[in-house]
């Protein structure tokens, strides 16, 4: 069932008619699926309370012209994918929300992606912190995310550091900066922030005076891990 069939005179820009769509689809597979009680307009969403999976479903818009589906896990996005078929979406939503795991699912509906990370994960859990970073990293591949490689590429150089792995990586407007909080992370700030976009150059602040600007991210990051104070321990 492609995403044209049955739409309204409004098409995608209605609110509903997404899941409207997804649930006659599912009905003619003979599945049930479960919506959350909270509703996001054009946006579709489906949850399983037991375990903590959730589905979010994004309708076609100018840029993309098929539907783009995550699958998270306690709020951890593991999957993504792109479609045209109704179908396939209700067959990964039924797959991930009945606890299936990322290799069954894809299996059950083949646009769906995952990198290794996530499979490791699912197999044994990373701690806070690296799970984190592996999120934050793998944002690169996911709209609109996926316009902005400046601000990947901090990531990227910050994360080769062991230093800096260790730390909670913060993000705010695009600047990246790093904390020893796994939650309150805003409090325990710890060494500069890099700016991506900086007079179109990779910029090195603290406390909003400029200390340095560079050419490439790792020689940002140079800046930032030579200023840590020393003895300094993982977050917690």
């Amino acid at each position: 069932m492609n995403i044209g069939a049955g739409l309204g005179k409004g098409g995608w820009d209605d609110d509903g008619a997404l899941r409207a769509a997804l649930g006659r689809a599912a009905e003619g597979l003979g599945l049930a699926l479960t919506e959350s009680d909270r509703k996001w307009g054009r946006l579709a969403e489906y949850v399983a309370a037991r375990s903590g999976r959730r589905v979010m479903v994004y309708p076609p818009d100018e840029r993309r012209r098929t539907l783009q589906v995550n699958l998270k896990d306690n709020g951890t996005p593991l999957a993504c994918g792109w479609t045209a078929d109704l179908a396939e979406v209700v067959m990964a939503t039924a797959a991930w929300t009945g606890d299936a795991g990322l290799e069954e699912t894809r299996a059950r509906a083949p646009f769906v992606r995952f990198r290794p990370w996530a499979l490791v994960h699912e197999r044994e859990p990373f701690g806070v912190v690296e799970l984190t970073w592996r999120v934050k990293l793998d944002r690169i591949h996911i709209p609109p995310y996926d316009q902005h490689p400046r601000p990947h590429a901090v990531l990227a150089a910050a994360y080769a550091q062991p230093a800096l792995r260790q730390l909670m990586p913060v993000n705010s407007h695009f600047n990246l900066w790093f904390s020893t909080s796994v939650e309150e992370f805003w409090k325990r700030r710890v060494g500069y922030v890099i700016c991506p976009y900086d007079e179109g150059l990779y910029g090195v602040r603290n406390e909003g005076g400029l200390v340095a600007r560079t050419e490439t991210p790792e020689e940002a990051v140079a800046f930032v891990v030579a200023a840590l104070p020393e003895g300094l321990g993982p977050a917690s």
